[in-house]
């Protein structure tokens, strides 16, 4: 009876011992996991970058400004607009990142085999655009300044003033300083806005969801200027098909996927953020009889009280900082693009060297830029519309010259768009060409 009892308890000591055995083996493999995730995690965020200044070139004036506006003036009215003129764009933006990791080449090398016109318009085309382009962003950044910090009321003086330091930090930091600020700065925007948007949800207001396409001369206009910069200008994807390029430099384990998903990230960011801007235009302006002002200082105080009407008077500051930083992040991305781009361009035209600078064409927009805040506009509402009309005029052009590029003999049988995309793609080029000529048509007539 006792050896039964010892040989009992044996049994149980050694079940115990196995069972303690299966448990460290079992929390062994669950650190295992939990180490690799974290460190897959880990990868994937430090492969972000160009779909962040993505992000950041088209979360600014196009979100900030333009959806604001449009919950502010038709509710939910334009929510038709905006999901649809992401939908239609989205290949033509993907196809910069494609391109780029497919080939190693940006799409102006691709624009050039396409053959010299196609070059040559991209580059006319930039350099009618670009002044306007980046007083645009540089005046919604100014205005936000005067209301913010209240050195000066003169928006010139702070336009010019941001202009001459995001110089000098691109031309002292460059690609680096705008991969690591991006992150920070896209997520305090972001998770602002989502909670904002969700605290601005006010269940006695009746919401008024019926879809409206503007028939008046000024609203069409408005539409055009909405959808032109939504998510942002098709010129964008050249941009980005350079920082991919940038990021491969410095990253050489980057792969299509990786790149891809990290557009992928950036694209729906806009798309959630551009929604939530328009939810607190409509929720907190619409029906008041208060429209935003065109002037930035009071437009800005109008923007930063569409947070603290909904978060409270003590966010001001964060608000107001994050507001700030996110506009001064799209004038830092759109004054190193522009001239990355147009760096390119001039070498692949053989232009002379002293053209083919970084240093030459950040200096001449920047003089570009502030001559135009001195000499010809400095009223924001006008800048911000001329400069998205005429970046939605401009889509079919990219539109068109990306889908040849990315379909055709120049990009790899493997890494070329499947039939969906192809067609997903050329409805996207009729859509955006019939509103550009439905447009057009109404200033003739």
């Amino acid at each position: 009876m006792r050896f039964f009892q010892e040989l009992s308890h044996k049994e149980i000591a050694l079940q115990l011992d196995l069972s303690m055995s299966n448990v460290k083996v079992r929390l062994l493999r669950a650190k295992n996991y939990f180490q690799t995730s974290s460190m897959r995690m880990i990868k994937s965020i430090q492969k972000l970058g160009p779909g962040l200044l993505f992000a950041g070139a088209a979360i600014g004036v196009s979100h900030l400004v333009q959806p604001t506006r449009a919950g502010a003036d038709f509710g939910f009215g334009l929510l038709w607009a905006l999901l649809l003129v992401n939908f239609f764009k989205y290949p033509f933006f993907q196809f910069g990142p494609r391109f780029a990791l497919a080939t190693g080449e940006s799409l102006l090398s691709g624009y050039a085999k396409l053959g010299k016109p196609a070059i040559v318009t991209y580059f006319l085309l930039s350099l009618a655009t670009m002044f306007t382009i980046q007083t645009a962003v540089t005046i919604v950044t100014a205005g936000i300044a005067v209301e913010l910090f209240g050195i000066s009321t003169n928006i010139v003086y702070w336009g010019i003033a941001i202009t001459f330091i995001c110089s000098s930090l691109l031309l002292f930091g460059r690609y680096g300083l705008l991969d690591r600020g991006m992150k920070i700065i896209i997520l305090i925007l972001s998770v602002s806005t989502i909670i904002a948007a969700f605290l601005a949800f006010d269940k006695s207001k009746e919401i008024e969801w019926t879809q409206v396409l503007p028939s008046s001369t000024t609203g069409f206009a408005f539409l055009i200027a909405f959808m032109g910069w939504m998510p942002g200008p098709l010129d964008i994807s050249i941009w980005h098909s350079l920082w991919s390029l940038e990021k491969k430099k410095r990253m050489k384990n980057l792969t299509l996927n990786n790149s891809l998903f990290d557009f992928n990230v950036g694209f729906i960011t806009t798309i959630i953020l551009g929604t939530c801007f328009i939810f607190l235009g409509a929720m907190v302006m619409y029906g008041t009889g208060d429209g935003f002002s065109s002037s930035g200082g009071a437009f800005a105080k109008q923007l930063i009280a569409l947070y603290t009407t909904t978060l409270g008077n003590g966010t001001y500051w964060l608000i107001g900082i994050a507001a700030f930083a996110t506009m001064f992040s799209t004038t830092l991305t759109t004054l190193d693009a522009s001239p990355r781009a147009m760096v390119k361009t001039a070498e692949i035209l053989q232009l002379p060297k002293a053209i083919s600078s970084y240093f030459f064409w950040i200096i001449i927009l920047a003089l570009g830029t502030s001559a135009i805040f001195f000499f010809l506009l400095s009223n924001m509402g006008t800048l911000v519309q001329l400069a998205t009309i005429l970046s939605f005029l401009t889509a079919p052009f990219y539109g068109l010259m990306n889908y040849l590029l990315v379909s055709g003999k120049h990009m790899p049988k493997k890494h070329q768009p499947n039939k969906m995309m192809k067609v997903w793609s050329i409805a996207g080029l009729i859509f955006l060409t019939g509103f550009t000529i439905w447009y057009l048509s109404t200033l003739v007539i």
